[in-house]
């Protein structure tokens, strides 16, 4: 995915004697003590309103009312900081398949050959294999302006001269429009086949895969999984990756069918996540923006994501796991609970409890310009050390 005060003044008259109800029960009892100060008018009468008989089973249904809100609730944290606990498996540390989303600057000019330099000395030694370097986004219709990404045959040489091995795929996005009247409409078969023309275009300049991120995406969209099944045959004669970021799953049944604040639904089914899965290469989990309040709700909510995800993945696939790797305080993400330690021992948690021995996975580092040095300490000191 936030003082009271006090006041004091002179004691008053009404502060030391007998309420209006002239109840002796607001005298000490004792000759010569001060008499003890008694409850405002108001609130005695609210006191003796609701002890009244009448009010017996309102009063009993309002607080059924209030416990069935907050205890679900309470059980869900319970269980999440219970998630948070325990050992972690040897080996469950970076495969070597982890991914980084970079911004545009590395394709539209901004950036020079000191600034690959700079970040191969920041990768050589991590986990990272795949950069996802924003070439986008597509436009509504589909298609991509080859001026969208000017720099794109330079950056890809200099990353494979400077960091071999590692694979620069091209991060192509946009707005859906599943809830509004303007966005990319992937019901549309011409859309579709526009995004299809554009995933080739970007190949044929010579990025080495396609990472695809379209939001708000709900779950059971066919038309996605239709448009997965095309671009699946196109990055394949291109013998590139077909990579996609995808939303975290229900961590509850039916999640998916809930609006949360953003207005729209923010989980996938698991048995979507795994249709999904199947028809790529690599999948992203974004498992940041969740609202938890706490570090702990937070590494355990990963630790769940993370093994429903292995649940449903095929082995061929690449799972990665989300870190957050910025900072912000709002209603969705909370920047003191949805750290990378979390996150990573979240990670790790699942992992180890799930499939320890998993090859295919990683973790996915979101995002390049707004990392911390503390968050790159912690991702090398907890996941690939």
């Amino acid at each position: 995915m936030d003082t009271g005060r006090t006041d004091s003044g002179p004691e008053t008259q009404a502060d030391t004697r007998t309420g209006e109800s002239g109840d002796d029960e607001s005298r000490t009892g004792a000759p010569g003590a001060p008499a003890r100060r008694t409850a405002p008018a108001w609130l005695r009468r609210a006191a003796r309103a609701w002890r009244h008989p009448r009010l017996r089973w309102p009063k009993r249904i309002a607080l059924a009312l209030v416990l069935a809100l907050l205890l679900p609730a309470l059980a869900a944290g319970i269980a999440l900081r219970v998630n948070y606990a325990g050992d972690l498996a040897p080996g469950t540390q970076t495969r070597n398949r982890d991914a980084l989303w970079m911004g545009h600057a590395w394709v539209d000019g901004r950036k020079k050959d000191a600034d690959v330099h700079a970040l191969a000395e920041r990768l050589r030694t991590t986990g990272i294999r795949d950069l996802y370097v924003h070439a986008g986004p597509l436009e509504h219709d589909g298609t991509l302006p080859k001026s969208a990404y000017p720099k794109a045959g330079w950056l890809v040489a200099a990353v494979h001269r400077e960091l071999p091995g590692v694979r620069v795929q091209a991060w192509l996005g946009d707005v859906l429009a599943s809830e509004g009247p303007t966005g990319l409409r992937l019901e549309r078969a011409a859309t579709r086949a526009a995004v299809v023309r554009s995933t080739g275009q970007i190949l044929d300049a010579g990025f080495d895969g396609a990472h695809f991120d379209l939001e708000p995406l709900h779950s059971d969209d066919s038309d996605y999984l239709s448009l997965l099944d095309d671009l699946r045959r196109v990055t394949r004669a291109h013998d590139a990756p077909l990579s996609v970021a995808a939303h975290q799953i229900d961590p509850f049944p039916a999640a998916h069918s809930i609006r949360g604040l953003s207005g729209h639904p923010k989980w996938w089914s698991q048995a979507y996540f795994g249709q999904v899965a199947r028809r790529v290469d690599q999948i992203a989990v974004m498992t940041y923006d969740t609202a938890m309040p706490l570090e702990s709700l937070y590494g355990g909510y990963v630790a769940q994501q993370t093994s429903l995800a292995l649940e449903v993945t095929p082995e061929s696939t690449d799972l990665l796991m989300g870190l957050p790797f910025y900072y912000e305080d709002d209603l969705s993400h909370h920047g003191a609970a949805e750290t990378v330690p979390a996150a990573v021992r979240g990670t790790r948690l699942g992992l180890s409890r799930t499939d320890r021995t998993r090859e295919h996975f990683g973790v996915a580092l979101y995002v390049d310009f707004a990392a911390r040095e503390k968050d790159w300490t912690a991702y090398e000191e907890g996941w690939v050390r």
